[in-house]
C-alpha cells in the first residue's frame, strides 16, 4: 500500500522565514518522478524551484498559488510511488530534503501569513470570469504589457482554471491573437493586477503596484529599522595609491587571470581583513545573545535589471586571494544581471557592502541587512585638492578621496567598535597591495 508523504516548504536561507507559492507545476492527481520540479516558490531574495524528493502522485495541495507560507510548513501531500513511476537521481539542491514520512493522511497544516488568492473577474462573456493571477503570471504580464482582459482570454490548463507559466508562454509564442480582440476602454480596468481602488483626483499621480520582490524588500527594510537602533559613522579615505595601483595592474591582472579587476573585490578584501581585526562586527543578535560568526561571508548589494536589489555573497572572503574574490564578484554580478543567481549565491552573509558611489553618491546611510549588525556604504571616488603635510611642510595635492559610512546596530556595537572597524577598513584601502601582476 502506498504511503502518504508530507511535502514541506524547505529552508531556503539563513534569514528567510517564509516563501510565496508562485506556481504549482504538478497538479493534484498527476504523477511525477524523483527530482521533478513540483512548485516554484518566491522569497525576498530569489525564486526557487523545489524538486520532488521521491516519485509519487500528487494527492493534495495544501496551499494555493499566492499564499505566503512559513518555512517548514506542510504545503502538499502525495502518495509515494510503488515503482510504477520511474525514479531518477535527486538533483543536488539546497532544498532537496523536503519530506517527512507520515502514515496518516492528515498532518500539520501550513500557517498562511497572508494571501493574494482572491479571484477577480471582468464583465465579459468571452473571458475567464474566475481567473486567478499568481505573482509569477502578474510579473510576466507586466513585462509583456498584457492587460487583465488579455490574460483572461488565454486558455488556462492549471487546476481550477488557473493560468500556468506554460499557458502564457505558449500564448506569446502564438503571436498573442487576443491582443487586440476587444476595444480598450478609455478608463483603465480597476481590477487589473489586483490594484486596490483608490479615490484620487485625475492628474494627481500614477498608482504603481509593488511587485513581489519590492514588497518584500520594503517589509525587510521596515523590519530592520524597527529591530536595530541604527547609528551611522563616517570616515574619509585617501585612495590615491589604490587608484594608481589598480590603473597599473588591471590590464595585466585580466590577462593573467581572465578576470576584470573592479574596485569591488578590493573593497571586499579590505572589509574581510578588517573583520579579522574586529570579529565582533561579524555577528548577529538572538534575543539577549550575541552570535559571533566564524565564517566571514561578505555580501555586496547588486542592482537587478528590474531595479530591485539583491545581495550575492562572497563566502569565506578572508581565506581567498584577490583573484579568487574577483572571480566570485564577476561571476555573481553577471548572474545577477541575467536574473540567474541561485539560492546558494545569496545565503550565509555575515556583513554587507553597498557601493552607493556607483550611482554618483558622495556617501550613504545604509540600512542593516538583517540579521547582520553592520553594513558599509562606499561613496564615489573623487579627485580633490587636499592639504598634505610632509616633513612638516604643507602642500596642495590632487588626491582621490572617498567617503565610507558604516551603519551599525547600537544594541551590540558601540561607538568604539564601530569607529575602530571603520577606520581599519579605511587604512586597509589606503595601503595599496604591495605586489604587481
Amino acid at each position: 500500500m502506498a504511503k502518504t508523504m508530507d511535502f514541506l516548504l524547505p529552508k531556503m536561507g539563513e534569514s528567510i522565514t517564509e516563501g510565496t507559492i508562485l506556481n504549482w507545476l504538478v497538479q493534484e492527481g498527476e504523477a511525477f518522478e524523483e527530482g521533478d520540479i513540483l512548485v516554484e516558490v518566491g522569497t525576498d531574495k530569489v525564486d526557487n524551484e523545489v524538486p520532488a524528493p521521491a516519485a509519487g502522485i500528487m494527492s493534495k495541495h495544501l496551499c494555493a498559488n499566492g499564499d505566503v507560507v512559513e518555512i517548514g510548513s506542510v504545503i502538499a501531500q502525495f502518495e509515494e510511488s510503488d515503482g510504477s513511476v520511474k525514479t531518477v537521481a535527486t538533483p543536488k539542491s539546497a532544498v532537496s530534503n523536503t519530506v517527512v514520512k507520515s502514515e496518516s493522511s492528515v498532518s500539520k497544516q501550513p500557517k498562511p501569513v497572508k494571501t493574494t488568492s482572491k479571484t477577480t473577474s471582468v464583465s465579459n462573456s468571452y473571458v475567464n470570469q474566475d481567473l486567478f493571477v499568481s505573482p509569477l503570471i502578474d510579473s510576466m504580464a507586466r513585462k509583456n504589457h498584457m492587460s487583465y482582459e488579455e490574460l483572461a482570454r488565454i486558455p488556462a490548463t492549471g487546476h481550477e482554471g488557473r493560468l500556468r507559466k506554460s499557458d502564457v508562454v505558449n500564448y506569446i509564442n502564438e503571436g498573442r491573437p487576443f491582443q487586440f480582440a476587444q476595444a480598450v476602454n478609455n478608463e483603465p480596468d480597476p481590477t487589473a493586477y489586483r490594484i486596490p481602488q483608490l479615490k484620487l483626483d485625475k492628474g494627481t499621480g500614477t498608482i504603481i503596484k509593488m511587485d513581489r520582490m519590492r514588497s518584500m524588500i520594503a517589509d525587510h527594510m521596515v523590519y530592520s529599522k524597527h529591530t536595530s537602533p541604527h547609528v551611522t559613522a563616517y570616515v574619509e579615505a585617501d585612495l590615491t595609491d589604490l587608484v594608481n595601483w589598480r590603473n597599473k595592474n588591471k590590464a595585466p591582472f585580466q590577462e593573467k587571470y581572465g578576470e576584470r579587476l573592479t574596485f569591488t573585490p578590493l573593497f571586499v578584501d579590505a572589509v574581510a581583513r578588517a573583520i579579522k581585526e574586529y570579529p565582533n562586527i561579524n555577528a548577529s543578535v538572538d534575543g539577549k545573545n550575541i552570535i559571533v560568526k566564524e565564517n566571514i561571508n561578505v555580501g555586496m548589494a547588486t542592482a537587478l535589471p528590474s531595479g530591485n536589489l539583491i545581495v550575492p555573497v562572497v563566502k569565506n572572503a578572508d581565506q581567498k586571494s584577490l583573484q579568487e574574490i574577483a572571480a566570485d564578484v564577476n561571476r555573481m554580478a553577471n548572474l545577477a544581471r541575467e536574473n540567474k543567481l541561485g539560492g546558494d549565491d545569496i545565503k550565509g552573509g555575515t556583513f554587507t557592502i553597498s557601493n552607493v558611489g556607483t550611482f554618483g553618491s558622495l556617501m550613504g546611510t545604509p540600512i542593516i541587512n538583517q540579521p547582520e549588525v553592520a553594513i558599509l556604504a562606499t561613496g564615489i571616488i573623487k579627485k580633490r585638492a587636499e592639504v598634505m603635510t610632509k616633513d612638516g611642510v604643507d602642500s596642495i595635492e590632487i588626491r582621490s578621496m572617498m567617503m565610507l559610512s558604516l551603519s551599525f546596530d547600537h544594541r551590540v556595537v558601540d561607538g568604539f567598535l564601530g569607529g575602530s572597524f571603520l577606520k581599519q577598513v579605511a587604512l586597509n584601502l589606503e595601503a595599496a597591495p604591495d605586489k604587481d601582476y
